[in-house]
């Protein structure tokens, strides 16, 4: 099966909080998210994903821990889990991506990996 990305941005709800794939409803990244920052942040959250991925099939059990923790900073710094964006004042959605981006940016000085 061929992995190849869809030109198109997938359909949103009506309210722009929500993106439709195939049916099933997934809270939308937060837009009020710098583009330069919301970036940084899905390649922080791909690179986490191959992690689980890569320790999965090792059967490394604490490295698959930390990677989703990783996944998880990033979906919430994203606006995708937690306190909805939308139900966030304009500070607090700030602090949350802020706070996200440098956890994952020392997390991955920390563990010596190469661009987010």
């Amino acid at each position: 099966m061929s992995r190849v990305r869809s030109p198109e941005r997938p359909e949103r709800t009506p309210d722009g909080r929500y993106v439709v794939v195939d049916g099933r409803r997934w809270r939308a990244t937060d837009p009020e998210i710098p583009e330069d920052i919301a970036a940084a942040l899905r390649r922080h959250l791909m690179a986490a994903r191959r992690a689980v991925g890569a320790a999965r099939r090792k059967g490394d059990t604490a490295a698959e821990q930390l990677a989703r923790g990783r996944v998880h900073t990033a979906k919430v710094a994203l606006g995708e889990r937690g306190t909805p964006w939308w139900e966030q004042p304009a500070s607090e959605r700030r602090r949350r991506w802020e706070d996200g981006a440098a956890d994952l940016d020392a997390t991955q000085r920390d563990e010596g990996a190469t661009g987010p």
